[in-house]
């Protein structure tokens, strides 16, 4: 069974836009200088994955959650 957190962790947006991922949350979903990740703002929230999106399967997760 995989682990979730729901505790926020405060990131600082940069002069450029950059944000850096804390190094546990890279760990844990496996994120490298390689990973491509996709990213989609809905409302006032902005949601990153590094899978396809599948909007359905996506907005369920969101609304279980």
């Amino acid at each position: 069974m995989e682990e979730y957190t729901t505790v926020p962790r405060l990131v600082r947006v940069r002069a450029r836009g950059q944000l850096t991922i804390p190094q546990e949350m890279r760990e844990a979903l496996e994120l490298d200088e390689h990973t491509g990740l996709n990213i989609l703002r809905v409302g006032k929230v902005l949601l990153m994955t590094p899978k396809r999106l599948q909007r359905a399967s996506l907005a369920a997760e969101v609304e279980r959650e």
